[in-house]
């Protein structure tokens, strides 16, 4: 499966082909048409200071898909966020039983801003411990198209107060600065790869600098069923077998993104 040392040394490991091409093909497919006639109301986050030739104005990102399941793109988006795989790995690597709280899709066209460098658990605020994403690669990603950046070690550190990113690079409002004597790895991945990493990784995103290529993602989060709270924004949760759960919740936190703004 996966190398649970380097999960509990690094903050991350890398499922290799976790999803197969054929799978990755129909979730791509769902989403682009999902998003074929521009955004979605209710479930594109339509930035606030993007104009008409910002690419993620015609492709932003779509929060909690799962949720419609009225939607194609809202079923398969709830049965990949629950699929056994991904549940393995994270009983693996929680030491608990996982519950499912947040879906997402990322498109990331030629020519969009990156996601400067942050910590999950900023956003979630999961108490006690931290949350956990996977990040499912639906393209092959690197520097060139907006490849994930992930610190290694900073899974040990606390939850770090940002300061203002640059927006002329980032769509994101927060920043924070790599530690000294830390780096930050460009994670090289394939379609059907799936990063995993826990809420305290400081990670991010290059912009996409490439004049043809889409990054596209499907990124869920969870927290161990042992949480005592979680911001908010994230009930109700769900649990691997579909019930629908609700947490205790922490009043701190911002819906899926940002607090400074109010927005995902």
């Amino acid at each position: 499966m996966v190398d649970l040392q380097q999960f509990e040394d690094q903050g991350y490991v890398i499922g290799r082909a976790l999803f197969s091409l054929d799978e990755i093909e129909g979730i791509r497919e769902s989403f682009m048409q999902l998003a074929g006639e521009g955004p979605v109301p209710g479930l594109s986050d339509i930035l606030p200071d993007a104009d008409t030739a910002d690419p993620l104005s015609r492709y932003p990102r779509v929060m909690m898909p799962h949720r419609r399941e009225d939607l194609e793109a809202g079923r398969l988006s709830k049965r990949y966020l629950l699929d056994p795989r991904i549940g393995d790995v994270l009983r693996d690597v929680m030491h608990d039983e996982p519950v499912a709280v947040q879906s997402m899709f990322y498109f990331k066209p030629a020519g969009a801003r990156g996601q400067d460098f942050h910590q999950d658990n900023f956003y979630l605020r999961v108490k006690p411990g931290t949350c956990y994403a996977a990040w499912v690669a639906v393209d092959a990603s690197n520097e060139e198209n907006g490849g994930m950046m992930v610190v290694p070690g900073s899974n040990k550190l606390e939850l770090l107060c940002p300061e203002e990113a640059d927006s002329k690079k980032f769509f994101t409002t927060e920043h924070l600065d790599v530690p000294d004597g830390m780096s930050a790895v460009t994670m090289r991945l394939q379609p059907g790869d799936v990063l995993f990493f826990n809420g305290s990784v400081i990670h991010g995103s290059h912009p996409n600098s490439s004049t043809d290529r889409m990054r596209r993602a499907f990124i869920c989060h969870y927290i161990p069923r042992a949480t005592a709270q979680v911001s908010h924004w994230y009930n109700p949760c769900l649990g691997f077998d579909g019930e629908e759960l609700r947490m205790q919740e922490n009043p701190d936190g911002g819906p899926c993104g940002t607090i400074i703004k109010g927005r995902h």
